[in-house]
Parts: C-alpha cells; sequence; structure tokens
C-alpha cells in the first residue's frame, strides 16, 4: 500500500484533510473521538490517573495565590479550586486581603449560574468604570473561547441588569462613556468584522437603543487587524484613545472623546505608547529621525502631551536599550513612568517621573536581581492609582511571593505560594549554545546537581511575536518531572523580546526558521555537556511553538525521543484563512505572495513531512473550542502523519479554548497526559516521590 504524504511542496493544495477544518461537522467530531479514545487508551492509565489527581490537588489547594486588581477601593479576583470549578468572581478590602484567610463578598457564581442556564460558562472578562460605580460589563466565554456574550451587572445587587446592556457572542470588549452609554468594540454584527476576525468599528451605544441602531463613530479597513478604544480619565477631561492595528505590529492611534476620533497622532505606526495626564511616552521599534534628531530602535521617548499636538517633537530619551538590555513593558501609575527592562535576563524596574524641565529616574529597590520578577500597577486604571504596584518574586524553585510596594517604601510580603514539590537537591543554572550562525543562545537548566549523561530532559521555548519567555515556577514540572529526578529546560530562542527587536525580527519571517535552529542547537549542547542523549529528550511547544516542535519533527528527528505539540499552528499555507491566522501576517508572512510563500513553506511542517524519516513519536493535543489557533491544524497533521505510518496521537478535549482545560481538574489532565506520553517514549519509568 503507497503511503500518502499529500499535501506537498510540489502540490500545496492538495490537501485531502481540509474536511478536518469543519469544527463541528460530525465526520470531523467523528474523527477526533476516535483519537481521543486510542490516546486515553494507551496513555490513560493509572500512572495519568495518579499525576492528573496530584496535580489538580495542587491547582485547588486553598492557600494558592489569590491574584487581585483594584478598582474603587475594592479588590477583585476570580478564584477556581474543587468546589468551583467554573470559579467565583468576588472582591474584598486591601486590609482583609493582608489577613491570612481574607473574608470574601462573593458577586458571581458561575458555577451556578452554569447549571441555571444550561451553558457552559466560564468567566472571560469584567469591565467597569474607574468610580466607584455599581455596574460592569462582564464578559461570558463558552468553554474558555476568545469571543464572548456581553451583559450588564449589577456589582451591588450582585445580579444581571434586568433589561441592561446585552450583545451575543462575539470578539471584542467594551468602554464606559457614562453610565448608561457604551463605546462598543465588537466583532458582532454584518460587515463589522476584519479579516483576523476582530472588531472593525467602534460603536456609541445608548441604554435602550437596539444595537444596530449604535452609530459608527471609528472604523478601520476590513484588512486591518481590529478597532477598538479605551477610556482615559487622567486628563484635565474625559478622552478617549482610539486605535487602528493595522497588523500585530503596527498601529496609528487617534485622541478623541465619545463622539469619535478627533487628532491623529503624528507617529510612526509601529511604535507603542502610553498617555497619562499630560505626559506621553513613546516606545520605538524601529529608528526614528524627528526635528533633526535620530533615536534608536527600541528607545523610550518622553514629552508633554499638549507640546506634542502643539507640533513640538523635542523628546527626552527615557530608555537607551543595550545589546543585550531590553525594555520588556512600560506602565503609567499616578504620574509616573515604569520600566520594566531585561539587562542580560535580569529584572530591572526603574519608575521615570516627569517634570516641566526634565525627566527624574529611580530604580525600585528591595526587589532580586535574578530570577522572575513582574511588577504592575494595582489599580485597574491609572486614574485611581496612588502608585501602589504588586510584585510577583519566583525561580523555578522557588514558588511565587506576591508582593505590594506602596509608594517609594520597601516590598512587603502580601501573599506566599504553597511550595509544590520536593526541591532538595536540585540546582538552576544558567548556559548557552551556539546556533547554527555563532549566535549565542541562552537557556536555563533546573535538576540534579550531578550530571549521569542520561537525564530525562523536558525542554521548551516560544519565540515568536517578541514575548519573552521566563523560568517560572512550575508545580506541573516541579511535580511529575524535576520531583521525580528528571531535569528541565527552557530556551530562550530568537523570534522572542529578550534582548529587544533585534532578537525579535531574527526569528521573525523567514527568520522563524533560525529561531527553530537554535533550539536544535540547545538540544545538541545538552548533549555536548553530558547532561543527557538525544532519545532522552523529550520536547514540548504550544500555539507559535506547535511551528517549532513540527519542524524539530521533520528537520531534527534525531535530536528528540519525544514530542509534545499543543494548541498548535502548523499548516502554513492556510493559517491565513483559519480563525484569527490573518493577525500573524506580520510575523510569519503572506502566503498569498509567491515570495514569502518561499520562506513560509521551509518551516511549514504540514508540506515539509515525508515518509521514511526517522520521526520520533509525537502526540498533537489542542481543544475543540480553541477559537484563536484553528484545532484543523493539529487534526490534519495527525492525519497526514498517520497516512504516512508514523507514531502520532492526537488529544482534543471539547472545552479549553487557547489553553489546557475550563477548570483545574481539566488543565490537569491536558498536561498529565502529554507528561504520560513523553516519558513513556524517552522510556522514563519515573516513580512518584
Amino acid at each position: 500500500m503507497s503511503l500518502d504524504e499529500r499535501p506537498t511542496l510540489a502540490a500545496p493544495d492538495d490537501d485531502p484533510y481540509l474536511w478536518l477544518e469543519d469544527i463541528e461537522g460530525e465526520r470531523a467530531l467523528d474523527f477526533v473521538e476516535r483519537q481521543n479514545q486510542r490516546t486515553l487508551d494507551k496513555f490513560g492509565g493509572p500512572r495519568f490517573e495518579r499525576d492528573r489527581d496530584a496535580l489538580t490537588a495542587i491547582y485547588d489547594r486553598p492557600d494558592n495565590i489569590p491574584y487581585v486588581t483594584r478598582r474603587g477601593g475594592l479588590l477583585y479576583n476570580v478564584w477556581k479550586d474543587a468546589t468551583n470549578p467554573r470559579g467565583l468572581w468576588r472582591r474584598t478590602t486591601l486590609e482583609e486581603f493582608r489577613k491570612p484567610h481574607p473574608d470574601w463578598e462573593i458577586l458571581l457564581d458561575i458555577d451556578k449560574l452554569a447549571a441555571e442556564e444550561a451553558k457552559d460558562w466560564l468567566l472571560g472578562w469584567t469591565h467597569a468604570p474607574p468610580e466607584a460605580a455599581s455596574r460592569a460589563i462582564v464578559g461570558l466565554s463558552r468553554g474558555g473561547s476568545d469571543a464572548t456574550t456581553l451583559r450588564e451587572f449589577d456589582l451591588d445587587t450582585k445580579r444581571f441588569v434586568a433589561d441592561g446592556f446585552v450583545l451575543p457572542e462575539a470578539k471584542g470588549g467594551a468602554e464606559w462613556t457614562d453610565a448608561d452609554t457604551l463605546l462598543l468594540s465588537s466583532a458582532g454584527g454584518g460587515g463589522l468584522v476584519t479579516s483576523s476576525g476582530y472588531a472593525r468599528t467602534v460603536r456609541r451605544w445608548h441604554r435602550g437603543e437596539a444595537v444596530e441602531q449604535a452609530p459608527v463613530i471609528f472604523e478601520v479597513p476590513a484588512d486591518h487587524m481590529a478597532a477598538y478604544c479605551s477610556g482615559d480619565r487622567t486628563g484635565a477631561i474625559p478622552r478617549v484613545w482610539f486605535i487602528d492595528q493595522i497588523d500585530f505590529f503596527n498601529f496609528q492611534g487617534w485622541l478623541g472623546d465619545e463622539t469619535g476620533a478627533k487628532t491623529k497622532l503624528d507617529l510612526p505606526t509601529d511604535v507603542l505608547f502610553e498617555a497619562q495626564q499630560d505626559w506621553l511616552a513613546v516606545k520605538l521599534r524601529s529608528a526614528w529621525t524627528v526635528a533633526g534628531t535620530t533615536y534608536a530602535v527600541d528607545s523610550v521617548l518622553g514629552i508633554s502631551l499638549s507640546a506634542f499636538l502643539a507640533g513640538d517633537r523635542r523628546f527626552t530619551v527615557v530608555f537607551e536599550p543595550g545589546a543585550r538590555r531590553a525594555l520588556q513593558g512600560f506602565f503609567w501609575t499616578a504620574g509616573e513612568l515604569v520600566l520594566s527592562i531585561l539587562d542580560e535576563l535580569r529584572p530591572v524596574f526603574e519608575v521615570c517621573t516627569p517634570t516641566a524641565n526634565d525627566w527624574t529616574r529611580r530604580r525600585l529597590q528591595g526587589l532580586p536581581g535574578i530570577g522572575v520578577v513582574d511588577v504592575w500597577r494595582l489599580d485597574r486604571h491609572e486614574s485611581e492609582s496612588n502608585g501602589d504596584l504588586l510584585a510577583n518574586v519566583q525561580d523555578p524553585l522557588t514558588p511565587p511571593s506576591l508582593m505590594l510596594i506602596e509608594g517609594v517604601a520597601s516590598p512587603a510580603l502580601l501573599k506566599q505560594a504553597p511550595r509544590t514539590f520536593n526541591a532538595d537537591g536540585l540546582v538552576v543554572t544558567q548556559h548557552e549554545a551556539i546556533s547554527v550562525d555563532g549566535e549565542r543562545i541562552p537557556y536555563v537548566q533546573t535538576g540534579p546537581a550531578t550530571e549521569t549523561g542520561d537525564a530525562p530532559v523536558h525542554m521548551t521555548a516560544y519565540g515568536g511575536f517578541g514575548l519573552s519567555v521566563k523560568p517560572n515556577y512550575s508545580s506541573a514540572l516541579g511535580k511529575l518531572w524535576l520531583e521525580r529526578g528528571g531535569t528541565t529546560v527552557q530556551a530562550n530562542i530568537r523570534g522572542g523580546g529578550e534582548f529587544g527587536t533585534r532578537w525579535h525580527d531574527a526569528g521573525r519571517y523567514a527568520g522563524k526558521r533560525l529561531a527553530h535552529d537554535d533550539f536544535a542547537a540547545v538540544a545538541a549542547d545538552l548533549v555536548r555537556r553530558g547532561v543527557t542523549r538525544a532519545s532522552r529528550i523529550a520536547a514540548e511547544g504550544g500555539s507559535n511553538g506547535g511551528i517549532l516542535i513540527t519542524n524539530m519533527l521533520t528537520r531534527y528527528p534525531e535530536s528528540f525521543g519525544a514530542l509534545l505539540c499543543t494548541i498548535p499552528l502548523i499548516d502554513m499555507r492556510r493559517y491565513t484563512r483559519l480563525l484569527a491566522g490573518a493577525s500573524w501576517i506580520a510575523e510569519y508572512g503572506d502566503p498569498d505572495k509567491p515570495e514569502e510563500w518561499a520562506w513560509l513553506q521551509t518551516y511549514s511542517a504540514y508540506h515539509t513531512a515525508k515518509v521514511g524519516q526517522p520521526y520520533p513519536p509525537i502526540l498533537i493535543a489542542t481543544t475543540k473550542r480553541d477559537d484563536r489557533v484553528h484545532p484543523g491544524h493539529a487534526r490534519k497533521m495527525t492525519a497526514k502523519l498517520q497516512a504516512m505510518g508514523y507514531e502520532t496521537y492526537l488529544y482534543e478535549p471539547a472545552a479549553g479554548g487557547h489553553g489546557y482545560g475550563k477548570d483545574n481538574k481539566e488543565r490537569a489532565a491536558f498536561i498529565a497526559l502529554g507528561y504520560t506520553f513523553l516519558k513513556d517514549k524517552i522510556g522514563w519509568a519515573d516513580t512518584e516521590a
């Protein structure tokens, strides 16, 4: 019997598996059901159940940190545990939150709501105006999807408002302008959707008015990514920022009010900007020459907003990048700009204060200079912020600590996450591999202090969209891998943002293939250093990392013993036609342009996979409710690999969105199944610690 290699590079559109893109199609669902059963029959035995239950118990622990945000003087949180698997939306005071066991006021019981309405509800997001008003818009998600149903909720009565604002399921959001008016950025409605599936317009929706009659006050072309807006009450009068998101990395900003956009900002489209009061901060993605001065890539510039709008272009350089010193983010709080920086992968935070004559700066004190540190504003809205910050501190062997920074005071511990695995004898070390072009690729290794040359290694990376990966504390890897004698490796491959725009751009477009070379170089370095051998390396990647893992399958099969590919993007020929795929053209390229398909085809593993290769076993896992990365990617790659005779498994639960499950048990099952597969295929019969 001949093995079917279609689709191929020679005939990329000869795809016999298009029927698997029909998410709810009867034939496709039958395929998924049979594949799920096959996978669970093989790997869903007692070891999987033991690990799933152990991980679920960790996720359900009552002493896990309840992360909060403040609005109207109260702290809000969504909490999930065994009793409340879908979650509780609740609130408390800061004084109460400081206690070991705070008293919470329950606003909405999602499990109860789901049962009453017989819907697979999860809480997607909430939005209330910054002042202590009693109304909020609640976004309810079916099974974790990005699309939500909008409903108005009364925070005082703890009920949905009868005859209040209601909008059917769609991607997008809403912004309050007053108690009876919303600015709606929603993809719901005919002609209101971009090619990426996001909102094309902003509409002003008054209470009692049919949403179809709400006037459009801002609109972008259909081939742009999205339109949205955000309210700003930090200025002398309320204002609204309107954003035309051209693609993933290009934006055009407008300043306006509830009647629409008024003033287009004279800025390059590839900048990020944040405004507060009368100050504007701009982060560059490319060099910019203005008013006779050239500013470097990744610089942050500051200026008076009113002066800028009047034509002044005399910026102050607030941040200067270095070769391995890069900005990770910035935000305003109480008139100060907080900069998050990685300097040789070490966390640094600077607070910049603008004045009429200059900008002063200070460094946040009391935070560790190694490990993982994240800092953000406690208050949801800038206009309510008094400068209080939250900090989260952790590393692969140290569980998170949630700290409060009040003004210039030293960080004070608010909550400490429990230790969920035994880290005795484990160490964290940093290394660098040399990629094919000589670039140094950092990676963090966690595991036993003594090398055996045969370590069972779990290896992961992301390498896309300028997102930096950090060596966080992982209860799953700790309990199911490290505690049982394994080693973990996290690689900082190109395509991420660890070293700024140059690092991202090097792994973007045609460079995506180079980012994959980086990952293979780290795997080779582990063997060179005597940590392990190739057949003992289990690699995992998700979303954009799905491209990475499937390219390890097709390009570097001898370097790995087993592969786990989750919620993946794989088919680079059709990705722009599937759900939100068109929004990622700025990261990968357009397959409909021959010159860009020329590079896309080199890492479209769906097309490059061929028979007769030493491919390692692979498990591809997604969710049916992922409305961001189409589950058809996982389904089709599974079908093709199996048709070519390779050991391939699929797992696709019904819910989870672009994630691993709608509740703690489902998330634990998704992870435990993947790790059971990886361990089995690298020949690691671990014993429970």
